[in-house]
C-alpha cells in the first residue's frame, strides 16, 4: 500500500469511529485534528488514536496501553495480538468510560 491508500483507508476508519461514537448516543467528546482523534470520557481519562504513516499503522494509546495496527485483508489487526481495530476499540472504550460504544 502506497502512502496515498493508506492515508486514505486511516483517514475513512478515524471518520468511521467518530460516526460510531455519535450514532451511539454516549457521553464521549472528541476532537479530530492532523491525523489524531483524541477522545475524552467523563472521568477524565482519554484515548489517543493516529495515523502513523511512516509505519503504515494507526496507532492507539488506551489507558491499558499502546497498541499498533496494520491493514491486513481488509482489516485493520494489532501487530501484538491479532485483535482487530474497531472491536479493540469498543473494549477500550466499555473499559475506561462504562460506555458501550459497538464500533464496526
Amino acid at each position: 500500500m502506497n502512502e496515498s491508500e493508506f492515508d486514505k483507508k486511516a483517514t475513512d476508519t478515524l471518520l468511521r469511529i467518530e460516526q460510531g461514537i455519535e450514532e451511539s448516543g454516549a457521553d464521549i467528546d472528541f476532537e479530530a485534528a492532523g491525523g489524531i482523534l483524541t477522545l475524552e470520557f467523563a472521568n477524565g481519562t482519554k484515548i489517543i488514536i493516529n495515523k502513523q504513516g511512516a509505519a503504515r499503522q494507526i496507532w492507539v494509546a488506551a489507558k491499558s496501553g499502546g497498541y499498533h495496527y496494520g491493514f491486513v485483508d481488509d482489516q485493520w489487526i494489532n501487530d501484538q495480538g491479532g485483535g482487530e481495530l474497531m472491536s479493540e476499540l469498543s473494549r477500550f472504550i466499555r473499559e475506561q468510560s462504562g460506555e458501550d460504544v459497538a464500533l464496526s
